[in-house]
């Protein structure tokens, strides 16, 4: 867990934290939906070269972006497992006793896999170039035209950023509490199904407590310092555009549009 960088925001000065956060919102979608078109494994290699440049303009090792990945792997190996066990078609590439793994089964997985390392990444690069306020601005300025219909965008903006937030605070306290467990003879590894689910038993309900009491917290200290939800507030840091800011999104628009090319022509 503590590998884990989702969520958490890396406050150094690079071209990718220069942005502004509703180009990199703006680009982010344009990314994840330029992931999810293509049926072709050039594109995912052109968009894996790509959020590598990105990554490391924003200063982000690699290292730390496959260490969060660890997590996911339960998942993977119950895609693979499922898809082996109800894909029948393609040719067949190996045989264990009468039970037959299929071409299309293991292609499927790969492409799910790829396509879910990809998203994460590139969410990971949003949340880690751009501080929990302007992310809130970002969300809120896309939001903005749902106003009409009277649809509380600056709430929900608040939400979702409080949420990314609270990630890497949770699994820290996730952290110290399965240390303070350990250290009184709590086994999380080990011992028989029953007495594992006892064990995550013992550390989900001092996690719930732990979240309310930062969430009472952080309602108490936005109350303090006079935050009224549906008032309206007054920006000391206007969000600009400016030419790089273009240029990010275009270049998010062109791998897009390249993505979905490569449905009719790769």
């Amino acid at each position: 867990m503590n590998n884990l960088v989702f969520g958490k925001y890396i406050p150094i000065d690079s071209p990718m934290h220069r942005l502004d956060p509703r180009a990199k919102l703006i680009g982010l979608f344009l990314m994840i939906a330029a992931v999810f078109v293509p049926k072709s494994w050039w594109v995912f290699l052109v968009i894996a070269i790509l959020l590598t440049i990105a990554l490391a303009s924003a200063k982000i090792g690699i290292r730390m972006i496959v260490q969060s990945f660890k997590p996911m792997l339960m998942m993977m190996l119950f895609l693979l497992i499922i898809n082996s066990l109800t894909v029948k078609t393609g040719e067949p590439l190996f045989a264990i006793g009468t039970f037959t793994i299929y071409h299309d089964a293991i292609f499927n997985t790969l492409f799910v896999i790829v396509r879910l390392l990809l998203m994460i990444s590139i969410t990971t690069l949003l949340t880690a170039t751009t501080n929990p306020l302007d992310l809130t601005l970002g969300i809120e300025w896309l939001l903005k035209p749902l106003e009409v219909i009277h649809f509380p965008s600056h709430e929900v903006a608040m939400m979702v950023s409080i949420a990314l937030r609270f990630i890497p605070t949770i699994i820290e306290e996730t952290i110290r509490i399965m240390n303070a467990q350990k250290s009184r003879g709590v086994d999380f590894e080990n011992g028989k199904l029953s007495q594992k689910i006892a064990a995550i038993l013992s550390l989900i309900v001092p996690l719930f407590s732990v979240a309310f009491e930062r969430a009472y917290e952080l309602a108490d200290a936005m109350e303090a310092r006079g935050y009224v939800p549906g008032a309206k507030r007054t920006r000391y840091h206007v969000l600009k555009f400016k030419f790089t800011d273009y240029l990010f999104i275009f270049i998010c628009g062109l791998v897009l549009a390249f993505s979905i090319a490569s449905r009719s022509f790769l």
